[in-house]
């Protein structure tokens, strides 16, 4: 694994998108989306974190290098995106579907970071894209293997989610922008905070948020809902994943998954599991090239078995 640079130099790969814009859904909703990197390369995904928008990239010196057309894009409900009340994992896959038809993006790769791994992981299950990382994912807390581990406030919440989704739903209705940030930096660790207070992320990461939230909370309130709940009742579950997946944690990182991704490893048919030396969950900045590439191999393999999207060579 490569290092992480000393702190103080510029490791979190932020820039303002190149492009951006709206695709309209079959149903009529809008689908915001972001984009960084060559419009003719190797389209990739990405599917952010908890309440960010469209606007947080990642890897932006690298992806031009790599020749990807990183496709950031946001959930219902959250920035340009219109609400689908009552949606689960299964949706939004299928929006993802039919964005990927609409732009001619075949089979692409996905990443999907921290709230957004289970959302990526559904998209995975219905053959959506023909490759995944998951980095940082916010994993199954529900699952009662977790029942001892978890802190009593979240556990509590656990519970709501999985007894009363809109019972949680009401509850995380009241979370704000500022409330997101300083929930991230108070439960970071430094080797975190070292690239979260870099300026350039940190303005980033405030204008996503915002823009995350600038139809209120309703989209973060519904996506943490489904996510805290037990995943199967709401359309994913990942023993039927079958395309390449490989999962990236920080060893510093206990709070996207109390054991860093083991059991959901094991849950996901052949994934592999990568835990990141002198990190937490800002692992997506810090190793961006290092996902990206892999990645990149993993469609690679799965163009020679004909699953790959258009635009990769063997």
């Amino acid at each position: 694994m490569a290092p992480v640079e000393p702190v103080g130099a510029d490791v979190t790969g932020v820039a303002d998108p190149e492009r951006a814009g709206e695709e309209r859904l079959p149903d009529g909703r809008p689908l915001g989306w972001a984009e960084w990197g060559p419009e003719d390369g190797v389209p990739v995904l990405f599917c952010p974190g908890a309440g960010t928008s469209r606007r947080l990239g990642f890897g932006a010196g690298e992806v031009g290098e790599l020749g990807v057309r990183l496709i950031s894009l946001d959930r219902p409900g959250l920035g340009a995106s219109g609400p689908l009340p009552g949606r689960t994992f299964a949706d939004f896959a299928e929006d993802v579907r039919a964005f990927a038809a609409g732009r001619g993006l075949g089979r692409p790769a996905m990443v999907g970071n921290s709230q957004g791994a289970p959302f990526a992981l559904a998209c995975a299950e219905r053959g959506v894209v023909a490759a995944l990382a998951v980095v940082s994912g916010a994993d199954e807390v529900a699952e009662p293997r977790f029942d001892g581990v978890l802190p009593e406030e979240l556990r509590r919440l656990v519970r709501t989610a999985v007894a009363d989704p809109a019972a949680a739903e009401r509850i995380f209705a009241s979370f704000t922008p500022r409330a997101m940030w300083d929930m991230v930096m108070a439960g970071s660790p430094e080797c975190d905070l070292a690239v979260y207070r870099q300026p350039a992320f940190a303005a980033a990461y405030r204008r996503a948020l915002e823009e995350g939230f600038a139809r209120g909370a309703g989209g973060y309130a519904r996506d943490t809902a489904l996510a805290m709940g037990r995943w199967r009742a709401h359309g994913l579950d990942p023993s039927r994943v079958a395309v390449p997946v490989d999962l990236w944690y920080g060893e510093e990182d206990t709070g996207h998954s109390p054991d860093r991704g083991a059991g959901l490893a094991d849950r996901v048919p052949g994934a592999v599991r990568h835990v990141v030396p002198g990190i937490g969950g800002a692992v997506l900045w810090t190793h961006a090239g290092e996902i990206l590439r892999t990645l990149l191999e993993r469609l690679r393999r799965a163009l020679r078995t004909g699953g790959g999207p258009a635009g990769l060579t063997p």
